[in-house]
């Protein structure tokens, strides 16, 4: 196709409900697509009829991007598998179709290996390779089973980071030539920093020293090890507060409870502060005035919480991972994922920080430039590259 027109390139919603991080990610991307590449990509982002209407209205804000709702995107579980027998997502490709789409971003769903589209594949991270007893075996061999269908399909396999291209490279050879590292940058909207964090914290009832952790319950998030570190510091009559937000793991909710149920026994519910899975521009808002921000996680492929840290300049305190260290270099302070000890020391150095409310920092704008550039260029070439 020519470039004289944007190209229209499939989504499918990704749900806040059920990853923060992924819708995070795509409303980041769909805003500086329209900034800083305006004319290049319209995103048609396709999603269930019962899907959210408030993360669609979200979506619908952004300039240039149009939302599809359809019940070929309400698929049940029992379908998945329908593209691995029929060649294609017969009801998605029909509805590609109807929507005149020219290429399709996949990620969670196959769409089938005989797809007439370009399609790149995006694949945040491989935690079930790294953290295989993190995930039933069914859901193991599931996400295993869509992996090596994109990568025999001969997508174009897109990654957040070098070092998760490297795990790609090392688990499935044959994408050696065909990835592509985007990484991923986070700018805010005005109308998510509109919020005064002084009347956020008197909301959640929280002091004006405190740190955050803006990461869902998921086991791999490791929140334990930040009870292990606050306990130790009790000992030590030092009670630092810690605010956490995100929701529950849906494969695994009781584990949300299991470590409130933990804080609350172990005498740290004061010091624990969950407010629960808020709205965007409170955790923006908690985010430019904490202390630091701590992500304790054992694994990672890029992480948008880091990402959004650094656009404001916090401080940050984070776990000992290769993708941690490519991510925040030398601006933030690190400790094993299972070394409490080490979190305990960096949480009672920042005891005393000056409260100040942080504003967007100078280079973000380019960082967010580069991922968006980073990003047409990766789907124009597979367009390119498609046989027809």
């Amino acid at each position: 196709m020519s470039d004289a027109r944007p190209i229209r390139l499939a989504f499918t919603l990704i749900s806040r409900k059920a990853w923060a991080g992924g819708f995070n990610y795509q409303l980041n991307l769909f805003h500086a697509l329209a900034k800083y590449c305006p004319g290049a990509i319209r995103p048609v982002v396709f999603a269930g009829e019962a899907h959210d209407a408030g993360e669609l209205a979200i979506i619908q804000k952004v300039p240039n991007a149009e939302t599809v709702c359809s019940a070929h995107f309400d698929r049940p579980a029992l379908t998945s598998l329908m593209p691995t027998m029929f060649a294609q997502d017969r009801g998605a490709i029909s509805s590609f179709r109807s929507h005149k789409i020219d290429a399709v971003w996949e990620n969670a769903r196959f769409f089938g290996w005989k797809s007439p589209y370009p399609t790149v594949a995006w694949i945040p991270d491989f935690q079930h390779r790294q953290l295989p007893k993190l995930f039933s075996n069914k859901a193991r061999r599931r996400r295993e089973l869509g992996f090596q269908l994109q990568v025999l399909s001969g997508r174009t396999i897109v990654l957040s980071s070098h070092s998760a291209e490297r795990d790609c490279l090392a688990y499935y050879p044959r994408t050696k030539g065909r990835t592509a590292v985007v990484k991923f940058a986070s700018e805010p909207s005005a109308e998510l920093l509109k919020l005064d964090p002084v009347e956020v914290l008197r909301k959640y009832d929280l002091p004006r020293t405190y740190f955050y952790v803006p990461n869902q319950f998921w086991r791999h998030k490791n929140h334990r090890i930040v009870l292990d570190a606050l306990a130790l510091l009790a000992q030590r009559g030092v009670r630092p507060v810690v605010a956490a937000s995100g929701g529950g793991d849906p494969h695994e909710p009781e584990y949300l409870e299991q470590i409130l149920r933990e804080a609350a026994d172990r005498g740290l519910a004061q010091q624990f502060r969950y407010l629960g899975m808020i709205p965007l521009g409170d955790v923006y808002a908690l985010l430019r005035a904490c202390a630091a921000l701590i992500n304790p996680s054992r694994f990672e492929g890029w992480s948008t919480t880091v990402e959004e840290a650094k656009s404001f300049d916090v401080p940050m305190i984070l776990s000992d991972i290769d993708v941690h260290r490519e991510q925040a270099e030398q601006r933030a302070r690190y400790f094993g994922t299972d070394d409490a000890a080490s979190l305990a020391a960096l949480l009672q150095d920042f005891e005393q920080p000056v409260f100040v409310v942080r504003a967007i920092n100078d280079q973000l704008g380019q960082r967010v430039r580069e991922f968006a550039e980073s990003f047409v260029s990766t789907i124009k070439q597979a367009v390119r590259t498609h046989p027809h």
